[in-house]
């Protein structure tokens, strides 16, 4: 068992930071998603700054990363820092999510100046 999402994380993708630790564990991708579905947004962004420090690193699939930052900006969707990290995040991943990147800065340029959103 893991003691947090990250190192369940680590356990699972790997790491370029730190080597993973030793674990019998079973590891399963679906295990892992369940937990990541399950986690508060401060155990998953805890997760991404350890694991993605800089916006392309990393060894988390893109389809983890576009996934806990889905799940984190339903956690906190008012949180304007944090939709511009999801933007960033999706900024990197082709044409296919451009809109929705710019969707979620334009959802965080609109809380920042006090606008209400629709979302």
């Amino acid at each position: 068992m893991h003691a947090t999402l990250t190192e369940h994380a680590r356990c699972l993708f790997g790491d370029e930071y730190r080597a993973a630790p030793e674990c019998a564990a079973e590891h399963r991708e679906h295990y892992f998603v369940e937990e990541l579905t399950f986690a508060d947004a401060d155990a998953i962004l805890a997760m991404l700054r350890e694991l993605c420090p800089n916006e392309v690193d990393g060894r988390l699939p893109v389809w983890v990363r576009n996934l806990a930052y889905r799940l984190a900006v339903l956690q906190r969707p008012d949180d304007p820092a944090l939709l511009r990290a999801a933007a960033g995040n999706l900024w990197l991943h082709g044409p296919d999510w451009d809109a929705e990147a710019a969707d979620l800065e334009r959802r965080a340029a609109a809380l920042e100046a006090g606008v209400p959103t629709a979302d």
